[in-house]
């Protein structure tokens, strides 16, 4: 921050006519341009990538297909059955089950390479 500040500061001071009276604090600009660039940090920093995941996620829930092997919240692996509108049906080892597409958090060979890794 005290980067950010003595940046703000050196640019107010070239700024100001050679006759004025140097500034003691921070004026009202240099505070707006510095929350700006902390707004836009947090953005680019925490924001975004958040984004991304979701949307790579969204598009790996939609293209579900029949035979797909899934990996699903909790940890639990299986293959696709049927695809409705909104839910699936996966088959694991003791049976079968129906949950929300939003269940499934990704393929089982991207689980599985992710894990090697």
């Amino acid at each position: 921050m005290n980067l950010i500040q003595s940046i703000g500061f050196q640019w107010l001071a070239q700024a100001a006519p050679a006759g004025a009276p140097a500034q003691e604090g921070p004026g009202g600009m240099s505070i707006l341009l510095m929350y700006g660039l902390l707004l836009a940090g947090m953005y680019f920093l925490l924001f975004a990538p958040q984004r991304k995941r979701q949307k790579e996620l969204e598009k790996l829930q939609s293209s579900l297909a029949v035979g797909d092997q899934v990996l699903a919240a909790g940890g639990i692996y299986a293959k696709v059955v049927s695809v409705k509108e909104d839910r699936i049906t996966l088959e694991i080892d003791s049976g079968r089950m129906t949950v929300h597409k939003s269940a499934v958090m990704g393929k089982a060979e991207d689980a599985a390479k992710a894990v090697r890794s």
